[in-house]
Parts: structure tokens; C-alpha cells; sequence
């Protein structure tokens, strides 16, 4: 079992709070760092948000919300190990092309330490601050996935779909193999089966209440379909979860088929914030190592 923190950006990020976040984290035995990405927040929207039990994003709120991108840029420099995965970004509010260079960079400079967490939201009233259409948002996801892909891997990409088209163009640097590893976000069941088909890994939303228990078997048994319906192994899906803190409880997770389970630090200073994380390391994450199917290759 891996390990990793969510929120990482917002709950440090500040310049000096988080790079001791990545150097404590790496030093602990976390494996990696997930960042959310909401490019504005509404003062008005519908109380839709998953992670609070009044429907808004009151931390969010509170502290802001970094470019995801940038704030690894930043702490990838002042680390050497742990990974990073947007957790995640809103792809369909974005360019794809312009984000696939930003990914493929940092993907570059970071030597391979790059996940690209994406899905389309929930924020209707985000999309339309941004001018972007709200409809058909699932079908421009796939398409971006598919576009980013063959810039990454294409010397001459081109691409032709009903909302990218681009011909014959050049897009460097190229990530390390070719690829950046995308891992499809989102509780619906709809995401569990884009991540069964194009997915490297699957990373539903992280629950807060004992529903994950409920919950999560359902969509990795769409993410097995999905994956199976398109000829792909299902065991070569990373498979991300939140829920517990607990050595115990890991155990259940590891048995649902989960690589990697997060957790959000509570801690407000750096100090604190090491004692917690090294508490968690010598108390969980030595605990679990041997717990859980192994990460596959491409994650």
C-alpha cells in the first residue's frame, strides 16, 4: 500500500510551508502529493461540492486555490522522490494543447514524477465565469485525452475530432515515455468507466463519511466492466481511494484492489506538521507497505 496527501496545495501554499510539505512527506514515506485545481470560485453556485456536508467549498474558500502545475513546478524542485497528481484538474475548462505542454515540462524536469488526475467538475457557474460551454463536457474530456496523447507521442501530431482539431504540428518536449500517466477523478459512474477505458489509473472522489465503504466497490466493479468491455487489464489500473487513516482499516482497501489510499494532514504550522506526518509514517504507512496489490508500471 502507498500512500499519499490531498488538498496538499491548499492546505500549504505558501512558498516555504510547501516545500517543508514535500521534504517532510518524502522524508515520511509518502508516495505523493495530490493538488485540486479550480481556476475561480463563484461566490454564488449550487451547493454541489462532495467533500462538505453543506455542499461549498468553505476551505477552498478560505486559503485558495494554487495553479496545481505551478505548485509542483515548485515543490518538485526542493524534492528528489515523491510524485505528484492533480487531485483534480478540470481538464475541460482548460486548452489541451497548452496543457499538455505545461505537463509534458514539468513532467520533463520533475525526470517522470508527474500523474495528470482530470475530470470535468461539477461548477456549472465556474464554466460559465470561464466562457466555457457547460453540455457535452464528458465528450470533450475524452477528446482532450485523446489529443494530449498524440501530441505526447507524436514527433508531427495531428488530431481531428468535433471539438480539437489540429494539423501536422510540433509539440516538445516530449514526456518521459511518451506519455504523462492520466488518472480519471470522480465519483459518478460515469468516471469509473472512462477510467476502465483510457485510464491509467482511477481516482474516485475521496469521501468523507463511512459511505466509501458503500460506495467504492460499486465503481471499481464499472471500472472492471468498462476496462474489460475495451480489451484492457484491469490490473494494470492504479487504483487511488481516501477513507481512513488507520493501519487496520487499510486492509479492507487493499482488499477492494486499492494501490495507494490519502489522507489530509491537520496540521497548521511546519512543526506540527512534521510530527504528524512522521507519526503517520512509523505508525501506518510502515505498517501497510506489504498490504495490496502492486503499483503497476505505469502509475
Amino acid at each position: 500500500m502507498q500512500w499519499g496527501t490531498v488538498f496538499s496545495s491548499t492546505i500549504f501554499p505558501g512558498p516555504d510551508e510547501a516545500a517543508a510539505l514535500g521534504e517532510i512527506a518524502e522524508e515520511a514515506g509518502f508516495s505523493v502529493l495530490c493538488a485540486p485545481e479550480h481556476i475561480v470560485i463563484p461566490v454564488e453556485y449550487q451547493a454541489n461540492y462532495f467533500a462538505d456536508s453543506t455542499g461549498k467549498m468553505q476551505q477552498l474558500e478560505r486559503t485558495g486555490v494554487p495553479d496545481p502545475l505551478i505548485w509542483f513546478a515548485f515543490v518538485a524542485a526542493r524534492t528528489t522522490k515523491i510524485k505528484f497528481c492533480t487531485g483534480v484538474m478540470l481538464l475541460t475548462e482548460r486548452s489541451p494543447l497548452h496543457t499538455a505542454k505545461e505537463a509534458a515540462t514539468l513532467h520533463v524536469l520533475s525526470k517522470g514524477r508527474l500523474q495528470l488526475g482530470v475530470g470535468s467538475g461539477w461548477c456549472k457557474e465556474e464554466y460559465d465565469a470561464l466562457g466555457i460551454s457547460w453540455p457535452n463536457r464528458g465528450k470533450r474530456l475524452d477528446e482532450y485525452i485523446e489529443a494530449m496523447r498524440e501530441l505526447w507521442r507524436e514527433p508531427i501530431a495531428s488530431y481531428k475530432g468535433e471539438f480539437v482539431n489540429f494539423h501536422r504540428v510540433y509539440s516538445d518536449p516530449k514526456p518521459p515515455g511518451g506519455e504523462v500517466p492520466i488518472i480519471i477523478g470522480g465519483n459518478s459512474e460515469a468516471a469509473a468507466r472512462r477510467a476502465g477505458r483510457v485510464g491509467h489509473g482511477y481516482f474516485p472522489a475521496i469521501f468523507p463519511t463511512e459511505k466509501v465503504y458503500e460506495e467504492l466497490p460499486k465503481l471499481l466493479a464499472c471500472v472492471r466492466e468498462a476496462a474489460k468491455a475495451a480489451g484492457r487489464n484491469y490490473d494494470a489500473i492504479e487504483i487511488t481511494s481516501g477513507g481512513t487513516r488507520s493501519a487496520e482499516k487499510a486492509k479492507w482497501f487493499a482488499d477492494q484492489g486499492v494501490h495507494r489510499l490519502t489522507i489530509a494532514p491537520h496540521s497548521k504550522t511546519i512543526s506540527a506538521l512534521r510530527e504528524e506526518l512522521m507519526r503517520f509514517g512509523d505508525e501506518v504507512i510502515d505498517k501497510t507497505r506489504d498490504l495490496g496489490p502492486k503499483v503497476p508500471v505505469a502509475a
